[in-house]
């Protein structure tokens, strides 16, 4: 009988189409301190040394939960292309030694937006990724989670009004 390895998820991407105006999405997803509010994993973030924007090399501080599991991670802005791309990735540190990165993407359709999120295990020690696949089911395919935090985002701007007309 062969002898089951788990192993976390090493990519994931999903869309959805929301019907809010460009900006309102963006607005949303670039500001790192509104994470808590629509993440399933991602409780809240701080941005670090003074940043107070999404720019290439900013630093922010994400503050996790799942299950009875707590841990925080320091990120990197990567991309930032307004109203079109935002990316970052996790960094790595002597406990948590992998990382992983992130992004949102923006295009416009119709009155509407279609927003994609991703993400991609750029390193992993054998023993992390076997460890964090026990401690954390939901990593061996982490699609269902992006739709989630999709489907929020998109609750969240559906449900506020936009500019009013002039």
């Amino acid at each position: 009988m062969a002898k089951v390895r788990f192993s976390i998820g090493r990519s994931a991407r999903a869309s959805v189409d929301v019907a809010a105006p460009l900006d309102s999405v963006w607005g949303l997803i670039a500001d790192v301190t509104r994470v808590g509010e629509w993440s399933v994993e991602c409780r809240s973030c701080e941005w670090l040394d003074g940043a107070t924007e999404a720019v290439p090399g900013a630093r922010f501080r994400g503050h996790n939960r799942r299950n009875a599991t707590m841990w925080s991670r320091t990120c990197v802005v990567d991309e930032v292309e307004p109203r079109r791309r935002f990316a970052w990735h996790t960094v790595p540190t002597r406990l948590l030694r992998d990382s992983t990165a992130w992004s949102f993407d923006l295009r416009p359709e119709g009155a509407g937006v279609r927003l994609t999120q991703s993400m991609q295990v750029l390193q992993i020690p054998t023993m992390y990724d076997v460890l964090f696949a026990a401690m954390l089911p939901q990593h061996r395919d982490r699609t269902a989670d992006l739709e989630a935090d999709l489907f929020r985002i998109k609750q969240r701007v559906e449900a506020t009004p936009g500019p009013a007309p002039e």
